[in-house]
């Protein structure tokens, strides 16, 4: 594992992280902000599509739905 972490899709079922980076494009990133995913937001893997995409995760007391590919590119830690 990196010092910076691994994906956020790479965390187990039901397993928390926090946010340590986030690879997404710019014109992508404002979005996430909104939402509350931030560097040092702590996230909890809830489940993936039965096809893989997309990805759920909690954050901040609420579920969010990301693209399976958006979701690779946010990098979190295990808390």
């Amino acid at each position: 594992m990196s010092a910076e972490g691994f994906p956020l899709t790479s965390l187990a079922l039901g397993h928390s992280g926090v946010v340590t980076a986030i690879h997404v494009p710019p014109e992508n990133r404002g979005r996430l902000l909104e939402m509350g995913l931030l560097v040092g937001t702590a996230v909890e893997l809830v489940r993936f599509a039965p096809l893989g995409d997309p990805v759920e995760v909690k954050v901040r007391g609420y579920n969010l739905t990301l693209h399976r590919q958006e979701a690779e590119q946010i990098w979190v830690r295990p808390s």
